[in-house]
């Protein structure tokens, strides 16, 4: 008879100082890219992308799993779908999405399969993305040779900037 994998807690706690590199934790898969977007993609972290962003894994359970992520200002996030339902809160900073402009304490739900992007707004913004999975993909939708050039100007005019950028979460009334 097959061992059956334990039942998920009923009650559990996270700590922030306990969460994961979103990247290393395996939560995410990556459909394949085109050759337009992995050229464009290698080009945009070779310009610093990378430093433009901070994404932890706070807590995962089978079907469940809850990431803090830190886009700095004006990063450049490339138009995505997800296999899954995701819904976004935003903690601190502001982000336009579509003509909207959302700021601390909105959010914003996107289907699967629902192709978005967002701006982070002057200070950066940080969000909450909530899931009813552990395990999802990503798929780019950005075959644009336009958009990544436009990306890659954006990093390396930002780029500097980035580095003395902190959490808006972390601001205080009147500092910049």
């Amino acid at each position: 008879m097959a061992a059956s994998a334990p039942a998920p807690p009923r009650f559990a706690l996270f700590r922030s100082a306990d969460s994961r590199d979103f990247e290393q934790s395996g939560i995410m898969s990556q459909g394949a890219p085109t050759q337009i977007e992995m050229a464009g993609a290698v080009a945009a972290v070779d310009a610093g992308m990378l430093e433009g962003t901070t994404v932890r894994l706070l807590f995962d359970l089978p079907g469940l799993s809850l990431t803090h992520a830190w886009f700095k200002s004006g990063f450049p996030l490339p138009r995505h779908t997800h296999n899954v339902d995701c819904l976004y809160y935003i903690l601190a900073g502001a982000l336009r999405i579509g003509i909207e402009d959302l700021g601390r304490g909105d959010g914003f739900f996107v289907g699967a399969g629902v192709p978005y992007s967002y701006l982070p707004g002057p200070e950066g913004v940080e969000v909450l993305e909530f899931r009813g999975s552990n395990s999802f993909d990503i798929r780019l939708m950005a075959d644009n040779p336009a958009f990544w050039a436009k990306a890659v100007e954006s990093v390396e005019r930002r780029r500097d900037g980035w580095a003395k950028e902190s959490p808006p979460s972390q601001s205080t009334p009147g500092s910049a």
